[in-house]
């Protein structure tokens, strides 16, 4: 999977599950600020995308991810573990 198609998913998965307008979801759109999230949709973020990341993912991973492209950076390393 390449970062643009992480990307794609994660948008998919905050378009679907969160309800947030897909053209709202862009790389540089800030989590909690722009797209409303809270710290618990951030855990139901992590577990949407479990079934896409072998192994775990670790909660301390997100909390310096502030856009959606640091949700992309932070879980891009664990595709290729």
């Amino acid at each position: 999977m390449t970062k643009e198609e992480l990307f794609a998913k994660i948008q998919e998965t905050l378009v679907e599950k969160f309800e947030i307008e897909a053209e709202r979801v862009r790389p540089e759109a800030l989590l909690y600020e722009e797209l409303e999230l809270d710290s618990i949709d951030a855990v139901d973020l992590i577990v949407e995308m479990k079934p896409y990341i072998p192994g775990k993912i670790e909660p301390d991973l997100f909390k310096q991810t502030k856009t959606v492209q640091d949700v992309v950076e932070a879980l891009f390393p664990l595709l290729e573990s």
